[in-house]
């Protein structure tokens, strides 16, 4: 039988990687990708992220180029990005939508690390959240003597030290992206 710990790494995994996707969403004031690739556009009647409908290079750190793979959703790029809360201007080039990425200023970069913060903590929530799920599923097990007494505290055991690593990940990954926002 697996452990109920074994059973839901896959739910803790899965607060890791939302919180990565939300980090890489934030703009640091270096180009990235990741910033518009996920955002909504209006494509061939319904609706798709940039990363379905094109390609996105970033050719320097200051420039992200999103090229369609159609071009008639040129314009549809374009006000999708326009339109999404990202505080970016996006300009049409021939074929391609480019988009210059402004240098944040010291305040900015003090509100994006707020925002990390913020994130973070909502990471640890998630995190807290799976471990109270699995917990008490535990408790269950050995009210209905699926599991002994101290089968419940081993287990126990585990599951802290598991969601202890799991918490120190995430204090790794925002340390890592405010020191890459406050990086000039």
């Amino acid at each position: 039988m697996l452990s109920y710990i074994e059973e839901h790494r896959g739910a803790f995994d899965d607060v890791i990687e939302f919180f990565a996707s939300e980090l890489n969403g934030l703009r640091t004031g270096r180009a990235n990708g990741a910033i518009v690739e996920d955002i909504p556009v209006e494509a061939y009647g319904s609706v798709m992220t940039i990363k379905g409908v094109a390609s996105i290079q970033v050719p320097d750190s200051k420039t992200i180029m999103i090229e369609p793979w159609d071009k008639t959703l040129l314009q549809d790029i374009e006000k999708a990005i326009r339109n999404a809360p990202i505080g970016m201007s996006p300009v049409v080039d021939g074929s391609r939508v480019r988009i210059t990425i402004p240098s944040l200023t010291e305040d900015g970069r003090k509100e994006l690390v707020k925002i990390v913060g913020k994130k973070a903590e909502e990471a640890r929530i998630g995190i807290r959240n799976v471990r109270e799920e699995v917990k008490d599923l535990i408790l269950k097990a050995e009210k209905e003597k699926e599991i002994t007494e101290d089968e419940r505290f081993r287990l126990q055991e585990q599951l802290e030290v598991t969601t202890r690593g799991y918490n120190e990940k995430v204090v790794v990954m925002a340390e890592e992206k405010e020191k890459e926002i406050m990086t000039i």
